[in-house]
């Protein structure tokens, strides 16, 4: 079997355009790979005109060990979220297609699962006004969708530092959804690598009393020595720190490990050369006790492939996703994705990833020029002026 062609489809959303591509076959499988860049979706594209000639083009798509090495290798620069991506969406449709022409689902293929349900929790869904009341009922609305784990970033606009009434304000917040969710659900605070060491220590402090089970992404992700410091100070809390999602090769992580900086992993195997690269880690990270909550503000088929993942991985602890808080057609895009209830999703089913494009959907709501800007006012509501 041969690839014989590609064709990536962008759909645009009030905030992000989410990338499919499709990949065809000579014996007449398709397979579909997916990934949200932030703010980079026309130079992923660029970088898959340029890699469909040079190597995926006329590949075995069960080579994937193979095809994933020479995008990496033969390029020789360093790859980074562009690179990986494209990668991933390759890696991502090859899986499609060999579980396809094997009439089993991926996870089958992986090694088989280890869960028989996934857990989940809901991000998203605090696209309300920055006040107590707004984020209880927000809260509440999540839980209605059949979520017991909700994460969210409290922090506004925020940048290395807050002024006290900010900090008040965030406080207020996240009393609020505990209040609002009560003590046996899981919240999760995001701070997207906003602050330096000790802002982002003085925070986990004081939000130390609502529960949280984690911290995520406390400073910038490029200096892993302000993390450890950060990680050192809030581990007395008992908050584990997680974070992982802008690192995108094995190598980065290895720093990270050594110095056991985290507890929680959170890479997102569409920014990480999919699949089976991320499988790879997942093994990496056992062996240091780590935990691995992918990331995943993909759509339909970006979830799909986290949940066959996600079955497999004996260190798996939950399993983000955005859908049921984004517009109803992300999710027709790509119909098949298992809902969620009761905190969990079930085991998708095959053959292949068990999603089946919708391109008249994609059409309907082509690409978007749009900057979703997290250190803007109101960013989290979601709604994006166009460029």
């Amino acid at each position: 079997m041969k690839i014989t062609g590609i064709t990536p489809l962008v759909l645009g959303t009030a905030w992000r355009n989410i990338t499919f591509l499709k990949v065809e076959t000579d014996e007449g499988l398709v397979g579909v790979g997916e990934c949200r860049v932030v703010n980079r979706t026309e130079a992923v594209l660029g970088y898959l005109a340029e890699a469909a000639p040079r190597y995926i083009i006329g590949s075995d798509p069960f080579e994937i060990e193979k095809l994933v090495q020479r995008m990496m290798m033969e390029d020789y620069m360093r790859a980074g979220d562009i690179v990986m991506s494209g990668i991933a969406m390759v890696e991502v449709a090859c899986w499609d297609i060999i579980g396809k022409a094997l009439n089993q689902p991926v996870y089958r293929l992986l090694g088989g699962a280890v869960h028989d349900r996934i857990k989940a929790y809901a991000n998203g869904w605090y696209t309300v006004e920055r006040t107590p009341s707004e984020f209880h009922a927000a809260a509440l609305a999540a839980l209605a969708k059949g979520y017991r784990a909700l994460k969210f970033d409290p922090f506004g606009a925020g940048y290395y530092e807050l002024e006290r009434p900010e900090k008040v304000k965030v406080v207020g917040l996240v009393e609020a959804v505990r209040d609002a969710v009560g003590p046996d659900v899981e919240i999760l605070i995001e701070m997207h690598g906003r602050f330096n060491p000790v802002t982002a220590v003085e925070m986990a402090r004081e939000l130390a009393p609502f529960k949280p089970s984690w911290v995520e992404e406390p400073v910038p992700p490029e200096n892993l020595a302000a993390l450890k410091k950060a990680a050192d100070a809030i581990a007395p809390l008992g908050i584990p720190i997680a974070t992982g999602e802008r690192l995108h090769t094995m190598p980065e992580f290895r720093e990270l490990f050594e110095l056991q900086a985290a507890d929680i992993i959170q890479v997102d195997l569409t920014h990480f050369g999919g699949i089976l690269q991320t499988k790879k880690l997942a093994a990496w990270a056992d062996a240091y006790y780590m935990l691995m909550a992918p990331h995943n503000v993909g759509g339909p088929v970006s979830t799909a492939a986290a949940l066959h993942l996600a079955a497999t991985m004996p260190n798996f602890k939950i399993q983000e996703h955005f859908n049921d808080f984004a517009e109803a057609y992300v999710k027709d895009a790509a119909p098949g994705v298992p809902p969620v209830v009761d905190g969990y999703f079930a085991l998708p089913s095959g053959p292949g990833l068990g999603v089946t494009l919708n391109e008249d959907v994609i059409r309907a709501h082509p690409y978007r020029p749009l900057h979703f800007n997290l250190f803007a006012a109101d960013w989290h509501k979601r709604q994006v002026a166009r460029d």
